[in-house]
């Protein structure tokens, strides 16, 4: 059986040089959360119409976050609620650029919306440049702290001819103040389109492998699992969180 590593070699790559082309800023998602192992029969069905995001030799780079949120979950409890224009923030790295972002994602009515300014480092007492951008850029913005830590390695796959992109999760990693959740076994993909297009060739396989879209967020799913129902609400998306740890679990 190919490794991964293997199998991402079989891509032309892409270097971040030429990125600026699909930065898709303003775009819509649809997400998929399927088995690791299932990355064997999917990834070379999409040799032929994708390139690989390649940055200093390494196509499975490391991602880190760190996620804010006020008091009350307010931007978690949105999400749960189902509010059609609801906000997450958070500074990320990308490790092997050496790069780290202050980022805003406001979804509304199904599109995202994505902002980020560069900073220097991560910072848990956000300075005033970072406290003025965001309350440029966030509703109704409250006094933010951080609240969890997650970690990734991603694939980034750029569509040949299409303006979209395709991301990869893997070894999903939650932690925050010695509550930690690893998801080691799952895959969470991502296709960013300017538009909905149920025929693109990524969408056509997931339906080929009878795998159906799966809308929740990592900043959710590192909420659920590291703060119990205690301090943020679980019932709408229990049934969701089953799902990914039976994947996760070899169940599904």
């Amino acid at each position: 059986m190919p490794t991964l590593v293997s199998l991402l070699q079989q891509f032309d790559p892409i270097h971040l040089n030429e990125m600026d082309q699909v930065k898709l800023m303003d775009r819509v998602d649809t997400k998929y959360a399927f088995p690791l192992n299932k990355l064997d029969e999917l990834l070379p069905q999409l040799v032929s119409d994708f390139r690989i995001l390649e940055i200093n030799g390494v196509r499975l780079p490391t991602y880190k976050s760190l996620y804010f949120d006020d008091e009350k979950f307010t931007f978690y409890t949105d999400h749960h609620r189902g509010k059609s224009s609801r906000f997450k923030v958070r500074i990320r790295n990308y490790v092997e650029s050496g790069l780290y972002f202050l980022e805003v994602k406001h979804r509304w009515k199904g599109r995202v919306n994505k902002k980020r300014i560069q900073i220097a480092d991560f910072q848990h007492q956000l300075p005033k440049t970072s406290q003025e951008f965001l309350a440029k850029n966030v509703t109704n913005l409250g006094d933010i702290n951080p609240t969890m830590w997650n970690e990734y390695n991603r694939v980034t796959l750029v569509n040949i001819e299409r303006q979209e992109r395709l991301t990869l999760d893997i070894n999903l990693k939650f932690n925050w103040e010695g509550r930690n959740r690893d998801f080691d076994k799952l895959v969470i993909a991502e296709l960013k389109q300017t538009r909905f297009d149920r025929k693109t060739p990524f969408n056509v396989i997931m339906r080929g492998m009878g795998i159906q879209p799966y809308r929740l967020s990592k900043y959710c799913i590192g909420t659920l699992e590291l703060y119990d129902n205690k301090v943020v609400k679980h019932n709408f998306f229990k049934e969701k969180l089953i799902k990914l740890e039976r994947i996760n679990e070899g169940i599904i």
